[in-house]
């Protein structure tokens, strides 16, 4: 089995971003994971294997795992890497990730907001305290299993695999080890690479998530100029590619968001405005947040920008922003457009982020994200008919 990022001939495909609601099962075992770890091994096995039947069953192509061995889309790595650990924040900052300009712009938004989503000022965040290297290859080994099994049952024959990218890795962690922020970057991305290899030479897409590449410019404050943020930017980017050096770019794609809280969004970067440098890195797919309220009209971006040649656009066309289920039709007229402005045989329907950033943490009811995926699948099949007549 060998996955790759597909150009379709003939219809479009579908997708979506990774993370998915965890069944409360799961999150039983998850919970006593240390306690009884056969429990917990044995519970990932057999929900990967319902997800997967259930993403083919809602009519997606290419599939995941649901992330289910993992506590959140970034929050796994501090179980794969060593020389981190958990302290309380430096003082002054939060263990919180969204404290940037918005959040002074809706402070009284957010302080509602926060009590909604059970969020506190308290907790723990992971420091850097000593050289990091990569240690999670036997539960990746066992990823790697429990997904084949599952796809051999469901009859997929596609299958990607999300890991976080250096940057999203680094900005989420506090450094009080390497000599400067590149250094810590880099060591992140060296280490990493392990298991950005081990997931394409196991036969999977990897997909490289990296939202805080765009979500920084939220969180520095004062805002920087656009061509600071750049450089900054550049230099994740920079680290990424290293990363993922000599690894065939068709097995790979990159995912970008503009960060998934349900919050106003009124600071995020325009995606024109670094448009270029996510497509200096080195895949085969670029996966973009392209529906939600704050950035569906970013289409008009790729009027100017040019797709590279043999690299394929995954929109996001359903969003987990809100609760309401996308019209097919609305759906279709989404991909119709991405599709006439860098070509059919180079869109993949996908979706704009995960549905669960956190094992215990969703962001739409479980029976709202299967409605939208249903509904990611009919759009999808509108839209073929449509480009293909």
């Amino acid at each position: 089995m060998i996955c790759h990022v597909r150009r379709s001939s003939e219809r479009i495909l579908t997708t979506h971003v990774g993370s998915l609601i965890r069944p409360p099962e799961l999150l039983d075992a998850m919970r006593a994971r240390d306690r009884d770890p056969a429990r917990w091994n044995a519970a990932v096995s057999t929900a990967v294997r319902d997800v997967v039947q259930r993403q083919r069953d809602a009519g997606i192509d290419i599939v995941d795992d649901g992330e289910y061995s993992k506590t959140g889309f970034t929050a796994y790595v501090t179980d794969r890497l060593e020389g981190f650990e958990f302290r309380p924040p430096p003082p002054g900052q939060s263990a919180m990730l969204n404290r940037g300009r918005d959040r002074r712009a809706f402070a009284d938004f957010y302080r509602e907001y926060d009590a909604t989503e059970g969020q506190t000022e308290g907790g723990m965040t992971a420091v850097c305290v000593g050289p990091i290297a990569y240690r999670g290859r036997e539960v990746l080994e066992r990823d790697f299993a429990n997904l084949r099994a599952a796809m051999r049952e469901a009859g997929a024959d596609e299958a990607f695999i999300p890991a976080a990218a250096p940057g999203t890795i680094e900005l989420q962690r506090t450094n009080a080890y390497y000599p400067s922020e590149e250094t810590y970057l880099f060591a992140i991305a060296d280490a990493m690479r392990t298991e950005y290899q081990a997931i394409v030479e196991a036969g999977f897409i990897l997909q490289l998530d990296d939202p805080r590449v765009v979500v920084q410019w939220d969180l520095q404050d004062p805002a920087p100029t656009v061509a600071e943020y750049r450089a900054f930017a550049e230099l994740r980017i920079a680290a990424l590619n290293r990363a993922i050096a000599g690894l065939p770019e068709d097995r790979m794609r990159y995912h970008l968001c503009w960060g998934s809280w349900h919050g106003p969004h009124t600071t995020d970067i325009p995606l024109a405005d670094i448009v270029d440098l996510v497509l200096r890195v080195g895949v085969g797919g670029y996966s973009i947040e392209s529906a939600n309220a704050r950035h569906a009209h970013e289409w008009t971006v790729w009027e100017r920008a040019r797709l590279p040649a043999g690299k394929v656009l995954i929109p996001g066309v359903i969003s987990h922003n809100t609760n309401a289920v996308e019209h097919p039709d609305l759906i279709a007229q989404r991909i119709v457009t991405f599709a006439r402005l860098v070509g059919r045989e180079n869109v993949i329907a996908g979706a704009d982020c995960g549905f669960a950033q956190g094992a215990a943490y969703r962001r739409v009811h479980p029976s709202i994200m299967w409605a939208k995926l249903r509904a990611l699948a009919d759009g999808a099949r509108l839209a073929s008919a449509r480009l293909w007549r």
